[in-house]
């Protein structure tokens, strides 16, 4: 074709000064037709590898990327001669022939562009999990969990208890990584090319309803978890990073495009995500007894949320699911609790505490707020009238309390409503599961009326001990108990045995 054009063209030079302007067009699109034809030899190559191919391809390498920005140029060029300069000369047969070439050409070029826009679309598919990683872990190193929850941890005297909160992704690196941003990691330039193209031919909705469709599939595989995602949190951290990843993309092409994307459309894509995450986390995590996990997962919700809500996603209701999963969370304490009392009152003696001096007695009141004016007066060795199992069970309440503290924070929740999530979790270890460890230790053979007086003696004191577990919860909330809104610890008082 490129040997017919030129034959017709050295006719044409006849008329090199007549039409200076047509004349140096034709050249142009003589030269473009070599190109063209030489470019997509060579890509034919790539189709078919083998040793003979490698010249081929490092052609198509080195050339493809500056053929690829001779697109407008060829398409601009083209415009002129179809609509300026081809109709004044028709009648020739080499213009004929161009102006049969030119759809041909024009179709060449999408093919191309709609090419790289399909490597860039699998591209993107394999590394968005990279991509939503880097974007959770900016945030996670930009969250403050205390300056959201204004807990008074300093007022807490046992500092081997205070809370440290596990981050959920850890940087190996001592110094302060680069912030990258979705750019950064992706080259957007398949996109940007393709949808100038496909505009500038007049196809622009087409390319738009093309590349939707196309990232709604990706979507929709993207939202599928894997069937044992439940078991470690690297299957949920792993789930997270590749949605994260998909809808930062889409961010991005929906504030350097006009069009391709709008916020309608990522909003409704966005809305249609959430209540599939909601349902895949709500089931999967039904399946998790660990509290350990379910409290990672829960770090990991919250940044995964925080991430998207910085990209202007709206993320409620996956704090409504928090509360639900919290719920689930205080259920596997509750149980795990229920076991560690089960110990405690299995190695008890349910014998007064024998103290043979000053130090001993300074280890039991550092643990249990025990205060008895008259006991104080006797001289060494004296007893306590509690058994061991008393302040073993009080330390282990206030466990419970730190544990539970874990989940509430970072939920961009009021002190207040911390503090009553806390007592309300109090009261169910107190009046369910130590209740109910309590009447299964009264019915064992092995208790007798001995044990059973020490038993009422040991729950007297622990009932007395509420109000100190009470201060213990102010003190971490910074809420006062004259608050109105403060609920009582009934804890004990509602079993006597």
């Amino acid at each position: 074709m490129c040997v017919y054009v030129h034959m017709y063209l050295k006719k044409a030079d006849t008329y090199r000064h007549t039409f200076p302007r047509l004349f140096s067009l034709f050249a142009a699109y003589t030269a473009m037709l070599g190109d063209w034809q030489f470019v997509f030899q060579k890509k034919e190559l790539i189709k078919t590898p083998n040793k003979s191919n490698l010249e081929g391809k490092i052609i198509v390498m080195t050339l493809l990327p500056q053929f690829c920005r001779i697109y407008y140029s060829a398409l601009k060029t083209m415009e002129q001669l179809e609509n300026l300069y081809l109709p004044r000369v028709s009648q020739y047969r080499f213009c004929q022939i161009m102006i049969e070439n030119l759809p041909k050409l024009r179709e060449e070029i999408k093919e191309i562009s709609m090419s790289d826009l399909k490597d860039f679309l699998e591209s993107i598919r394999k590394h968005s999990d990279r991509i939503g990683e880097t974007a959770m872990k900016q945030k996670q190193n930009n969250l403050n969990y205390g300056r959201n929850m204004h807990l008074g941890r300093s007022r807490i005297l046992e500092s081997k208890n205070e809370i440290t909160l596990k981050r959920t992704f850890e940087d190996d690196d001592e110094h302060e990584e680069e912030v990258l941003t979705a750019q950064d990691l992706v080259d957007f330039s398949p996109v940007y090319r393709c949808l100038h193209i496909y505009s500038v031919l007049g196809d622009g909705e087409i390319f738009e309803n093309y590349y939707r469709k196309q990232r709604r599939k990706q979507a929709r595989l993207v939202l599928q978890p894997q069937s044992s995602m439940h078991e470690t949190v690297e299957g949920y951290r792993r789930y997270f990073s590749q949605i994260v990843g998909f809808f930062v993309v889409e961010d991005h092409i929906l504030h350097v495009t006009q069009g391709l994307v709008t916020r309608t459309y990522t909003d409704e894509l966005w809305n249609m995500a959430l209540s599939k995450i909601i349902a895949v986390l709500r089931t999967h995590s039904s399946y998790c007894s660990d509290p350990d996990l379910v409290l990672e997962l829960k770090n990991l919700i919250v940044v995964f949320a925080d991430t998207l809500q910085g990209y202007g996603f709206p993320v409620n209701r996956l704090f409504d699911l928090l509360f639900e999963i919290r719920d689930q969370y205080n259920e596997t304490l509750l149980k795990k609790w229920s076991g560690l009392f089960r110990d405690i009152f299995e190695a008890d003696n349910y014998s007064p505490i024998p103290i043979a001096n000053e130090e001993e007695y300074k280890i039991v009141i550092s643990k249990f707020p025990f205060q008895d004016p008259e006991l104080d007066k006797q001289s060494f060795p004296k007893k306590l009238p509690m058994s061991q199992s008393v302040p073993q069970i009080y330390i282990q309440v206030k466990e419970f309390i730190y544990a539970s503290l874990k989940f509430s924070e970072s939920l961009h929740r009021s002190s207040t409503e911390i503090d009553d999530m806390l007592r309300k979790s109090t009261n169910l270890l107190l009046t369910r599961t130590l209740s109910s460890c309590l009447q299964n230790l009264i019915k064992k053979p092995h208790i007798g009326l001995t044990e059973l007086v020490q038993i009422i003696i040991n729950t007297t004191h622990l009932e007395q001990a509420c109000k100190y577990l009470e201060d213990f919860i102010s003190n971490i909330t910074n809420i006062s108990q004259v608050s109105v809104h403060t609920a009582r610890l009934y804890g004990l008082s509602t079993f006597k045995v």
